[in-house]
């Protein structure tokens, strides 16, 4: 994995303003970490026809600076690796299949991702051969990687000194239930007991436009107990967890910081080619960077806005759509908690 360098991009190149912390990682004292929603990179069922232009090399050009300027970055894998085969999931109609060929596994390397959450309803889209070769792929990679209930529910790694623990959860077969809250506070507080930093990774809440506000409340989509995103966010955090990365809803939600803690529910869709819409504000793409110290404890933190194109991926967006959205729901949803998110991104503490 590439090393790197956490120099602070774009609009934080002026930290004087923005009031960020010069402190490096290797003080031990400022850890940085990103999160993006969902990827899917091209699938190659039912033929390679749909896959990407220039087989998907470019999806990520436009984001890897910001990418790798972190000391560990995290996505949501909206898919399985598997060049052919598999058994397609059981479906009465309007399902996608996201199966991307092995060989796209290592643009997200060059894109500088650490950690892949796999605890989403596509892992399962191919079956367990499509969900086994996605292990064994991330693996060979040099990928961390959680969220299938029994084989991969944790995972803890070391970068420049610091210990990290992650585990995803959703509410789809084969992964680690959202709705089985007492299992997720004893995963979480295992893994606080040893690591240093521990991130904890969440695909739920209904999805589309008409579903971008935590409504505190468990939420069903076409019958299915998709969670109560609030009452586990809150939950794994008492048990120890750190940061709480969203997504699910293809949409963005809220942030909101609780017992010092940063949670954002939901990035919506990040770098997704193909049978995905990412018109208006399903195409907004954040990149979500938080500053903690070394207790895990939320310093500040930056939103980059992008926004999807199809056909190039993520583009940088000017106008910083992402992160006002984000701003003007974190105000709706969680009025009282202690961040301040500017309209170019910047969060810091009230």
């Amino acid at each position: 994995m590439k090393i790197k360098t956490n120099v602070i991009v774009g609009a934080l190149l002026a930290c004087s303003v923005c009031g960020f912390s010069q402190e490096t990682p290797n003080d031990k004292k400022i850890i940085s970490v990103i999160g993006t929603g969902d990827i899917m990179l091209g699938s190659n069922y039912p033929s390679e026809a749909k896959l990407p232009a220039h087989d998907g090399k470019e999806l990520l050009r436009n984001v890897k600076a910001v990418l790798r300027d972190a000391d560990v970055t995290f996505g949501n894998l909206e898919g399985c690796f598997l060049n052919s085969g598999g058994t397609p999931k059981a479906c009465k109609g309007g399902c996608y299949f996201f199966r991307m060929p092995d060989r796209y596994v290592n643009y997200l390397v060059d894109a500088g991702f650490d950690v892949m959450n796999i605890a989403n309803n596509h892992m399962g889209d191919f079956g367990a051969s499509g969900r086994t070769n996605t292990v064994k792929v991330l693996k060979e990679a040099g990928l961390h990687y959680a969220g299938l209930e029994g084989v991969c529910e944790t995972s803890v790694f070391e970068i420049n000194g610091v210990k990290y623990g992650f585990c995803g959860f959703a509410p789809n077969s084969g992964t680690v239930k959202i709705t089985n809250i007492a299992n997720a506070k004893k995963i979480v507080a295992a893994l606080n007991t040893t690591c240093d930093i521990v991130i904890v990774s969440f695909h739920g809440g209904a999805e589309g436009k008409g579903h971008n506000r935590v409504t505190k409340t468990t939420e069903t989509f076409y019958g299915e107990n998709r969670g109560n995103v609030y009452e586990f966010a809150h939950a794994v955090i008492d048990a120890g967890a750190d940061i709480v990365f969203g997504h699910g809803p293809h949409v963005v939600r809220a942030a909101e910081l609780y017992k010092d803690r940063f949670i954002i529910y939901s990035m919506g869709n990040f770098c997704t080619s193909g049978d995905f819409s990412i018109g208006g504000i399903s195409g907004y793409a954040p990149i979500v960077k938080v500053f903690v110290d070394k207790e895990g404890k939320f310093v500040n933190g930056q939103l980059f806005s992008f926004l999807q194109n199809d056909k190039t991926g993520p583009v940088a967006d000017s106008n910083h759509s992402a992160a006002k959205e984000i701003k003007r729901l974190t105000a709706l949803d969680f009025p009282q908690t202690g961040l301040v998110i500017s309209n170019e991104g910047v969060i810091e503490r009230k």
